[in-house]
């Protein structure tokens, strides 16, 4: 067998879809913006219910909606090497 008809393989197999890395790593951001938010507004992230949430709050949840949106938009079609 030709040398150059095994490499045609393991160039085809170079690339992978991760998807579902490249998401987790991208939530994780989200998660970690979203606890500075409700830190930078005196509070723990998880700790307070919806319908008692200060404006605060709800503003730093609209931006982990947005974030976590965003992730799964891109993030789980981006091909990762």
């Amino acid at each position: 067998m030709r040398p150059s008809l095994l490499l045609i393989p393991v160039l085809a197999a170079s690339t992978a879809q991760a998807g579902l890395i490249a998401y987790g790593i991208c939530q994780t951001g989200c998660n970690a913006v979203t606890v500075a938010c409700y830190a930078a507004a005196g509070f723990t992230f998880g700790t307070i219910a919806a319908p008692l949430a200060p404006p605060a709050i709800v503003a730093c949840n609209a931006g982990l909606g947005t974030c976590s949106t965003a992730c799964a938009t891109v993030a789980l079609l981006a091909p990762t090497p």
